[in-house]
């Protein structure tokens, strides 16, 4: 997935050659020998003859501020009429299809097909980044071998088997290939011949984009029949701390506390669900259920896979998000990275100061927000910022409002 390895990058001073001592050609020489052992060909292993560092892979690696977004501003940009236009209708030709992979897996077609849009829009981008060089850079770099080695005797492995050529295989910076960007590995475990070729064709044949996407998400462990996201409102006054993917509690005590769905009623009824506030108290809200955990799973990104499961909400039939009760004063990038070096000198482990507002920077902000006294959503607002900056009038501004709900939709 183009989006999977966000949060992974660690930052630090690059060697010319990365920040592995070993020369890069004679670390090549031991992929070499393990492939060998593997039993990969040497007609395979000749594919490797030239192969060189890539310091713009490195440089793309360390460079993922499209996370540093609001989910509002992402979600507007991604979850646009061209991906909802071409996804009904994708959905639509491929109808048979999906019918059958939905009996097999018990994944829906929006579901396949948010992630089909997002990744590279049906297949128009799916990346041009030689992947036997994006692999072998990022897998000799010291900082992640563990997880780029292995992809790398995958994507070897690929052109051993015949799936692709070597001038085929191109795609993300990080190594990822096809039209909803599979890791090697997985392109190995779960792709699926289904125009019956013979071949597994992820750059082009959309018959197999479709159907590997449906086994890999059922391998991930999506549950049949069950939804995955739900738009609802939130009451004024609720217990936030509550309002984490970590608290898992029946959909009914959501309804005792005054959650409410923004239209119809809620088709998880008797499942447990997660209050998912990406943008505080005041924004967006939804219930996100057990399948929820698949889009974190695919990628590690809030506001990615938050807006995937929205969108794929809205290729099922599901209407615009609210966006909340009231203006929600976000951050921006580098007033993100501001608080992060704040919370840091606090003691708080927040992990990269990336501007990027992942698991451990909204921890850090709860457990601050408790210590002034304030609705503890996780989520980083101007007034905290001031507060913790040490303005004495901040905390007051950021205290609920107490108007009630209202629902005006984003464009």
């Amino acid at each position: 997935m183009s989006f999977g390895l966000v949060g992974l990058a660690l930052a630090g001073p690059l060697l010319a050659d990365g920040c592995n001592p070993q020369p890069f050609s004679r670390w090549l020489d031991g992929v070499r020998q393990e492939a060998r052992a593997q039993g990969i060909s040497g007609k395979t292993l000749d594919q490797l003859d030239g192969l060189g560092y890539s310091s713009k892979v490195i440089a793309m690696d360390r460079k993922q501020g499209v996370f540093a977004q609001t989910f509002l501003t992402f979600a507007g940009r991604m979850a646009n009429n061209y991906r909802l236009t071409h996804g009904k209708k994708y959905m639509r030709e491929y109808a048979d299809l999906f019918q059958r992979l939905e009996a097999e897996y018990g994944v829906p077609a929006a579901v396949i097909t948010a992630f089909w849009a997002l990744e590279t829009d049906f297949g128009a981008n799916t990346g041009n980044f030689d992947t036997l060089t994006a692999l072998a850079t990022l897998a000799h770099d010291c900082r992640r071998p563990e997880l780029f080695r292995p992809q790398l005797l995958a994507a070897l492995e690929i052109l051993d088997r015949g799936y692709l050529s070597r001038e085929q295989m191109k795609g993300a910076w990080a190594g990822e290939l096809g039209q909803t960007q599979f890791l090697p590995s997985d392109y190995l475990k779960h792709g699926q011949d289904a125009d019956g070729d013979g071949r597994i064709d992820l750059l082009k044949s959309k018959a197999d984009v479709i159907a590997s996407t449906a086994s890999h998400l059922a391998h991930l462990g999506w549950r049949k029949g069950e939804p995955w996201l739900e738009e609802v409102s939130v009451p004024a006054q609720l217990d936030w701390e509550q309002a984490n993917l970590e608290t898992l509690l029946p959909v009914s005590t959501w309804l005792q506390w005054g959650v409410r769905p923004i239209r119809g009623k809620l088709r998880g009824q008797n499942l447990k669900a997660s209050l998912l506030l990406p943008m505080g108290k005041d924004g967006p809200a939804f219930l996100a259920y057990d399948n929820f955990r698949i889009y974190t799973e695919w990628n590690k990104s809030l506001v990615y896979a938050t807006t995937a499961a929205y969108l794929a909400t809205r290729l099922a039939g599901a209407g615009k998000v609210a966006v909340g009760r009231a203006e929600v004063a976000s951050l921006s990038l580098a007033e993100t990275k501001a608080l992060q070096r704040l919370l840091q000198d606090k003691g708080h482990d927040v992990g990269k100061i990336d501007g990027i507002i992942g698991a451990g920077t909204r921890a850090a902000v709860r457990a601050e927000q408790k210590r002034l006294g304030l609705p503890a959503d996780g989520y980083p607002t101007q007034p905290l910022l001031a507060a913790l900056q040490g303005d004495p009038t901040a905390a007051s501004r950021a205290l609920p409002p107490s108007a009630g709900y209202s629902a005006p939709f984003i464009h």
